[in-house]
């Protein structure tokens, strides 16, 4: 991709989230855009779609995937963990070893796959200590960070809220909120979850509603950005709305689509 043009020139962003282990079609996100924006969950422990795929199938085998998304669906969390304790108690090896060695070979491969230049912040699923090992010259990692882009001032802030399913990069609703304030007023709010509003939080697949940001939804309704992107929510049951003068858009399970969302100016 070509360096971020001059402020006369019209400006092309392709933006992708809830990558999921597909680097193959992240290695062609960024064709014909200025710049690629990756909104998180490079990590794929689990496929709800395709239960042979993932971190968890390849240390438990599928029949086990298909239990525990089958409990983890039916909102039996508490099951879920004990099927889970029980599994990583049969391992060979420390589980956060075997965790952390899987989840690296995936950034080497999603890490390389990325354009220049990149824009990224963490989904919940990330290990954020792993990015800075990973993230090349091209990657520029930001949370509750902003940066400027065809004359835009883009705001990031990543991670998830705290939640029963226990992924790695939850953080309490302070914190969230504290990285909401520090990026202010910004063109495009970038964020791994939504606003908390049912219909951008409802997956209509997994049939139940995810968390969104209170925060981010207050800093909409004050700060009026032009755009407010987002993914976290593979499925949901409106894709696209308006709150207030702010566009407010899912930008899509890339994992599954391979095709990023397109923004231009």
């Amino acid at each position: 991709m070509a360096p971020t043009p001059a402020r006369n020139h019209r400006t092309r962003v392709h933006v992708v989230s809830d990558v999921h282990g597909n680097a193959r079609d992240l290695a062609r996100a960024g064709e014909g855009a200025d710049a690629l924006i990756c909104l998180g969950d490079l990590v794929l422990f689990l496929d709800y779609a395709d239960h042979s795929r993932g971190i968890f199938p390849d240390l438990f085998g599928v029949e086990n995937a298909d239990r525990i998304v089958a409990l983890r669906t039916e909102r039996r969390f508490e099951e879920a963990r004990v099927l889970g304790a029980s599994l990583w108690a049969g391992l060979q090896g420390d589980r956060a070893t075997v965790i952390e060695e899987a989840v690296r070979k995936q950034y080497a491969e999603l890490f390389a796959a990325f354009p220049t230049p990149t824009y990224a912040t963490y989904g919940n699923v990330d290990m954020p200590p792993l990015w800075r090992e990973y993230a090349g010259p091209g990657t520029t990692v930001l949370d509750g960070e902003r940066v400027e882009i065809g004359g835009r001032v883009f705001g990031f802030v990543g991670g998830g809220l705290r939640t029963p399913m226990r992924t790695p990069y939850e953080i309490s609703d302070e914190e969230y909120a504290a990285k909401i304030e520090a990026v202010g007023e910004v063109d495009v709010l970038c964020t791994h979850i939504p606003p908390e509003v049912p219909e951008l939080v409802y997956d209509t697949v997994a049939r139940r509603f995810e968390r969104g940001s209170r925060a981010l939804l207050d800093a909409i309704r004050r700060t009026r950005p032009r755009y407010s992107l987002f993914g976290h929510v593979h499925q949901p049951l409106v894709k696209r709305m308006r709150i207030g003068a702010t566009e407010c858009v899912n930008v899509g399970h890339f994992a599954s689509t391979g095709t990023p969302w397109a923004l231009e100016w």
